[in-house]
Order: C-alpha cells, then structure tokens, then sequence
C-alpha cells in the first residue's frame, strides 16, 4: 500500500497536462480488476486524510500546492480576524468572517481566496481544549475570558454539579467544537477577588499545569534525600574543593555551582551542573511528566516547577554543606579566554556557602562588612571576575550580540496587587555567571557534535534578509547607517551596529527593533551553531533542574560518554528530534503564560495612575496609532483618533505617523508626553493620549 501511495503521489505531483481522475490513474497504473480499484480508492482515500492530495469538485485529485491550499497554524487577533504563517517567506491574512470556528493556535487547512488572503477549509487540529470563563452577570452567565471568544455562546452540561456565584472562575473543557460550544467544567480555580487566581487562570489559559499527577509525586517521595554510599564511590570526589553557588536572593533551587584556582596558563575553571539524570529515570512517571511540561515557568509570584519540590529544592538542589551528585566540566581558561582544554565527568560536591548576587556585586564593589564576613572566599571572587572578563572579551571579539533591553518584573503585596514595577538589574555577578554558564554549554556541545551523538541542541539560525532590510531602512532614517553585507551577515556587523547608537535617545527601541528581526532560538536535534552567542556548538546543560532539554543532554552523556552504551542509539536519535520540538513547543507556551501574566499585572498597576502625566518614548508605529513606552517599562497605545490636532496617516517608509495639514510627525524613538486614560486588567491593556505643550501668552507691557 505504502508504494502504491508512493507512485501515486509521485503521477500527480509531476502531471502537466490536465488533472487525473480514479480511471485515468487506473489506466496509467494498469490496475484494471475490481480489487484493483478498490485497493485504488482505498489508497487515494489515505492520502487525501493525510493532506497530501485533495479532491476537487470535478473528482479530480491534486496535490495541495496545485489546489491553493496550505496548512499552518492560525493565530487570532482579538477582533476576530487572524494569520497563518506557512513559513518564514509567506503569511495569509485570514478575515474573520472565514475563521470557520478555528480557535487561536489550531492547526488549519487553508484555501487561497486572492493574493495574501485565504479561509480556513477545516480545522485539523485543536491546539487547547481547556478554556478558562468566569460566571457574570445576574443570571449567571459563563463567559469565556479570551476576547476571541467572548461571543461565543456555551452548553454546559455539567453546570448543575456546581453552586455558581457571581465572579467565580472556571476551567472549561470543549466537548464538541460548534455553535454553541459544548462544554463541562472541569474545575472551579476560586474568585476572582481572590489573592493569586487571576494569575492561575491566565496559567491554565496558557495550558500550563498547576499540580503534579499522584504517581510523580510518589515517586519524588520515595527518593532518598541523602546521597547513598556506592554511588559516593563510584564518583570524582570534589567534597574538599571550594565550591559556591551563587544566584538570587530568593531562589530556592540551586542546579550550577563554581569552583576556580589561578594556575600558570589562567585559570582552571569548574562547572558543577546536578546530576538530576541520576534521580529522574527514563520513561518513569517523573520523567514523562518532565517531558510533558519541558520547563518551570516563573511568574511574579510563583513558580511553577518541571519537577516537584521535595526533588527540586531538595536532594537535586546544590545546597550548602551536604553531598551532592554534579555532572562536572573543569574547563582550562587561558589568557585570551580560550579554553585550551577541558573535562567532563560525574562527581560528588559539597557547596561551601550559598551566596547571591547581590552580596557578591558588593563584595566586588569593596563592600567592608561583606568582605569580613566571607574572608575565605573573598579572593575566589575576584579571580571569577578576571576570569569572566576574558572569557567575555574572546566572546565579543567573535561578535557575540549584546541586546540592550530591560527585563520588567512587578512587586506584589500579599494580595497579589501589584504595588511596583521594576526593571531587573544586572550586575557583575549575573554576567559572570552567564559566562561560565556559556563556556559550559559550548564544550559539552563540543563533544556531544564531535562524537556524534544523539543530543538535544539550542540553536539560533541568521536572521532573514528581508527583516535586515527593514531595519536598515530605519536606521537610516533615523540617521544610523548599518553596515555589512546583508546575505551573509555576521554577528560581528549586528554588535557594530548596535554599538553605532549607544548614546542615542532611541537606543533602546532601536535595539529592541534589532532583536525582533533575529530568529528564535530554539532546541533542535542538529548542531547548526548558536547566531546571537556567535558560537558553532551550543546546547543547554546546566539548568538540569528546570529544563527538560538539560536533562536529555545530561542523559545522553551519561549513557554514550561515561557508560559507552550504544545498544539504544538509533531510538535516541529519533527521540531527540521529538523531544526538541517539545521543548520548543513548552518554552512557547511558558513564554506566552509569562508575559500575559506580566501584562496583567502591568495594567493592573497603571489603573491607579489613570489621569496622571509621564514621559515616554514612542517604541513602534502602526497604522492604528503608536505605542508609548515609560520608563517602568509600561506600553501603552496612543490610538490615532486620539490625535484630535490633524488627520494622520501612517507612513511606513518612515515608521512614522505624519499629519495632511500641519505635517507633524510622531516617529520611531521620538520623546512624548502622555497621559493615562484608561488600563483593562482582563485584557492586559492600556491606553494614553499625547499631551501637547500648551502655547505660552504673549506678555503684554502696560
């Protein structure tokens, strides 16, 4: 059946001359019984279910590329209408009137209607089945929260198992995808007055899972929270090295830890990643949930963790004083911050303090009180600050990208209401241990690439010409010329270019603006080098405990380096290339869940400043108005029938919007004033208007 499906595809695929109907493919194929029709039909029927052929009106069957069709998935805008992009070249505009039920995400099947615009033929895949819908109103109606959907009508048929009040919030599985949507309640998550449930609700919207199933928390329960004896034995024992972990103040997980010495060459380095692999078996409950979730996700308030806590804070965690199992990279660094040589082995570690970031900024500041009280370690730091500036000068000299964007996060009271937003510092520290980190991750992808094993790999491919030229033309515009040959950019020429407006106004969002024209990184099973890192090796290896990818890798380092177990290397290759797009697909969704919460809460915020004045600069241009960035990293929109002064008209050229009468522009990078008119918690929006300066009285002398 499979050749047969094969050489049919192939007869279509390369037909020139018309289109081929069941007898004409029976006729060329020379199947001629009634078994061979049926055979025919039934192989003809498998393709078109499989989306490789269609059948039109006249029962002519095409390939989808020769009917117009494509598949993707959708992503909706809150009014209704929505895109599908195909790949990186092409992208259909989807009106909302030809939705045809799809939900945000789903996989479709399109049909091209004209140019860039198609309709949605059927939906293929559902991507959630989960919604999330509060009960409003006197009659205790349940509305589905995502704007999207709000219209949707729903047909509960569980609603009588539950007392419903006014405000209540709930989780809502969709049992049949039509009008109106057939659903149950799945779960009530509390009131929406509620201390923390507006930030579960947007997590469960996002498919990101509060609780872990009884069996993985049995298993975590059963793991003894002491290294055992023979495993001490079998291991490289670093329990007399002086080693520190160093991270925030309230981190409660400790995965990486250091250790360095000055020798002749520089310096020898050492990374010592927890061997979470030797706790969470292959294919076990623990692991499968892993997998299923890929990593922890941090919201301002909470973290949801990959694993449980009695694992990831406890014996898994590199806490100070006690025996630890580590996957170790001793790495040689020598003078120009090339690491001449290196060694990766499982070993056995005993943290010597606990510190944090903040502590060791100011002991490398000359914090007295602080320097006293950790004397011993005091010289450590400093050789880890030496070692770390040449690692980042052979790192910037091969031009890896430094993207200068601010990292928000919102303080809240015990009430979840947020009561500030703040911009997330870095000092020395944070770098210092983002380089070793680095330097780690490169060697062991060294070795994974060089031996040709099965791996999971972090990779960031070059950036599209066509979003290079974009922003060229801008940077032009705005007086900044970008160097370097577009078709084979360099991460060198990026760097130079960001470097080229440092002191510019509009630094920020033209850096900003640069980001958005690379690639995302993403896990892969191929070794295709690391774009913004300037690197050709690169995976994830030390972050074991809140990443499943670092987990693979230290998986398959264990079975094919230390073990030499090669019986399971072709379901390994087969496993990393799925468990890559997983990852990918839990780090998406992590993401989405992080920054909705995030907008939430910044608009939760900006409800008590409604009718107050800030300067801003204006940090994207679109034909519906401008986007107004403060300095608390607040974004808000200044709609164009706000701008009551002019008709403005959006000119793309120039990022800019340009009044008919008066000519004035409101452009990329420009400084504004504003004022706040409005903030919607529920869709984490808000709102300004442009204060203009009024004109001064002439003086009149008397």
């Amino acid at each position: 059946m499979e050749q047969l499906k094969a050489k049919i595809l192939k007869l279509i695929k390369e037909n020139k001359k018309g289109y081929f109907d069941l007898k004409k493919l029976a006729g060329i194929l020379r199947m001629t019984k009634t078994s061979d029709f049926v055979m025919l039909n039934k192989a003809l029927n498998q393709l078109e279910d499989d989306l490789l052929i269609v059948r039109n009106s006249q029962n002519h069957f095409l390939t989808m590329d020769q009917a117009g069709m494509y598949q993707g998935r959708i992503s909706l805008n809150k009014k209704g209408f929505g895109f599908v992009d195909i790949d990186d070249q092409q992208s259909f505009y989807i009106n909302a009137k030809n939705v045809n039920g799809a939900m945000d995400n789903d996989l479709v099947l399109l049909q091209v209607v004209e140019g860039d615009e198609a309709k949605v033929l059927k939906v293929i895949e559902r991507d959630n089945d989960n919604l999330i819908a509060t009960v409003v109103g006197k009659n205790l109606i349940i509305r589905l929260d995502d704007p999207r959907y709000r219209d949707y009508r729903l047909s509960v048929v569980n609603r009588k198992d539950f007392k419903l009040v006014k405000g209540l919030k709930l989780q809502i599985k969709v049992l049949e995808f039509k009008q109106p949507l057939k659903v149950e309640i799945v779960r009530v998550i509390g009131h929406e007055d509620d201390p923390g449930v507006d930030i579960s609700s947007v997590l469960l919207a996002n498919g990101i899972k509060l609780e872990f199933a009884e069996a993985t928390l049995d298993e975590a329960n059963s793991i003894p929270q002491q290294v055992e004896l023979p495993e001490l034995l079998k291991r490289k024992d670093l329990s007399q090295r002086t080693i520190v972990t160093i991270d925030g103040d309230d981190s409660k997980d400790f995965d990486d830890a250091i250790s360095i010495e000055k020798i002749p060459e520089g310096f020898m380095l050492g990374v010592h990643i927890a061997d979470v692999s030797h706790y969470v078996k292959e294919n076990s409950p623990l692991d499968k949930e892993a997998y299923e979730r890929g990593t922890s996700v941090y919201v301002c308030d909470r973290v949801v963790p990959m694993l449980p806590h009695v694992l990831s804070n406890g014996i898994c965690s590199l806490n100070p004083g006690v025996d630890r199992l580590c996957l170790s990279v001793d790495m040689k660094i020598d003078q120009q911050g090339e690491v001449i040589d290196y060694d990766l082995y499982p070993s056995v570690i005993r943290s010597s303090a606990r510190m944090t970031y903040n502590n060791v900024n100011k002991i490398l500041a000359g914090d007295p009180r602080l320097q006293a009280q950790y004397k011993a370690l005091v010289p450590m730091f400093f050789d880890m600050a030496e070692c770390a500036k040449l690692i980042r000068n052979r790192r910037n000299n091969k031009g890896a990208i430094e993207f200068d964007t601010d990292e928000a996060y919102v303080i809240v009271d015990k009430n979840g209401k947020p009561i500030d937003i703040k911009v997330r510092e870095r000092g020395v520290s944070q770098a210092i241990i983002e380089d070793f980190m680095i330097c780690a991750n490169e060697c062991v992808a060294r070795i994974m690439k060089f031996q040709s094993l099965p791996c999971i790999y972090r990779i960031h491919e070059s950036p599209k010409i066509e979003k290079l030229k974009e922003f060229a033309l801008i940077a032009k515009i705005r007086g900044h010329r970008f160097k370097g040959d577009l078709a084979n950019i360099r991460p060198l020429d990026i760097q130079k270019c960001l470097d080229s407006f440092t002191d510019e106004q509009e630094h920020s969002v033209l850096s900003t603006m640069m980001l958005r024209c690379m690639q995302k990184a993403r896990y892969d099973a191929s070794c295709v080098g690391h774009f913004g890192l300037a690197s050709s090796e690169y995976l994830h290896f030390t972050s074991p405990i809140r990443r499943y990818p670092d987990l693979i890798v230290h998986r398959m380092v264990r079975k094919y380096l230390f073990e030499q177990n090669y019986a399971d290397m072709d379901k390994d290759e087969k496993m990393v290339v799925d468990a890559a797009l997983q990852s990918s697909e839990c780090e998406d969704k992590a993401t989405y869940a992080q920054r909705d919460v995030l907008d939430m809460k910044k608009a939760e915020y900006m409800q008590n400043f409604v009718g107050q004045y800030f300067d801003g600069i204006i940090s994207s241009v679109t034909n519906f108005g401008f986007f107004v960035k403060l300095d608390n990293t607040v974004e808000g929109l200044v709609h164009v029938t706000s701008l009551s002064d002019d008709h403005y008209t959006y000119v793309p050229m120039m990022m800019c919007l340009q009044g008919r009468e008066k000519q004035k522009r409101y452009t990329l990078g420009d400084k504004v004033r504003i004022k706040v008119i409005g903030a919607n918690k529920e869709e984490g929006t808000v709102d300004f208007k442009i204060v203009v300066p009024r004109k001064k009285r002439k003086q009149v002398w008397m």
